[in-house]
């Protein structure tokens, strides 16, 4: 049977490969969707992520820092400062720490979104050995 393979005509080969291309080329794009739709995934969830963090950023502060800060000013004020000093570096101390922990669930957030994690890893990797499967097929 390998002899009848060697005598086919070089327009069956072409088409043949011409066949072959095509096929692969849907397949990888199949591989494309699938992929992208599970980068968007983690995407969303890191989406999903920065929003959660902000809007409990939003309520700890609507609840919480007005009785921070005047828990701070007290104990500024028993420490002998003025009522109006110990008001305004309690609202800094307060104000401080909340940024810190808000910056710190932004950048969890973003980090989750970062390029790299959205890449499509497993589509590259097949289309260059593709790629590599129809030169040595082409070049024989």
């Amino acid at each position: 049977m390998s002899g009848l393979s060697e005598q086919r005509s070089l327009p069956d080969l072409i088409k043949e490969l011409m066949t072959d291309v095509s096929t692969l080329f849907r397949k990888e794009i199949q591989l494309a969707k699938a992929e992208a739709t599970e980068k968007a995934g983690k995407a969303v969830v890191g989406v999903e992520m920065l929003v959660a963090g902000g809007i409990l950023v939003i309520a700890a502060l609507g609840v919480l820092l007005s009785a921070v800060v005047a828990g701070v000013a007290a104990l500024l004020m028993s420490m002998g400062m003025g009522e109006t000093a110990a008001s305004g570096i309690a609202a800094l101390i307060v104000g401080g720490v909340v940024a810190i922990i808000a910056y710190t669930l932004i950048m969890r957030g973003v980090s989750a979104l970062k390029a790299q994690n959205l890449m499509l890893d497993r589509t590259t990797h097949s289309l260059g050995r593709d790629a590599s499967v129809l030169k040595e097929k082409t070049h024989g």
